[in-house]
């Protein structure tokens, strides 16, 4: 599926993807457990071209990354939805699973930042563990 659609819990927040996925994969950093209330995050990454926010405007929160440097999280102000986050100097973004109208073709990866994660997070066997940020392009990209 090229073009996807998303948006977050009430509707003020739109937006398409207009470019393939890159990749699908489960952040369990600190930071993404505590956006989604205490479980990893199901990421896809998408070129940041890709992106159009066809209705409302995402407030977007900065915070130190593993880097140094600052990474947005970009929510709906309204309900709160995580709807995507932008990674310093990356060309992609991630895409919250959540936030797209239709996922269910997508399937995760890779795990990142498995270091951070608890022990009753779930892992999919046979993929790929990191205990931080895995090379760019991930395996399997």
């Amino acid at each position: 599926m090229t073009n996807r659609s998303g948006g977050c819990a009430c509707g003020a927040i739109r937006f398409t993807i207009n470019a393939p996925l890159m990749n699908v994969g489960v952040c369990h950093c600190t930071d993404c457990q505590k956006a989604s209330g205490g479980g990893p995050n199901y990421v896809a990454l998408a070129p940041k071209t890709s992106l159009s926010v066809t209705k409302g405007e995402a407030k977007t929160y900065f915070s130190k990354g593993d880097s140094g440097e600052d990474v947005g999280r970009a929510f709906c102000p309204d309900c709160g939805t995580p709807l995507w986050s932008l990674p310093p100097h990356a060309p992609f973004l991630t895409v919250k699973l959540g936030a797209l109208d239709h996922n269910a073709d997508l399937t995760p990866a890779l795990h990142l930042y498995t270091a951070s994660a608890p022990p009753w997070h779930l892992m999919h066997e046979g993929r790929p563990t990191f205990p931080k940020m895995p090379p760019f392009p991930p395996p399997g990209a």
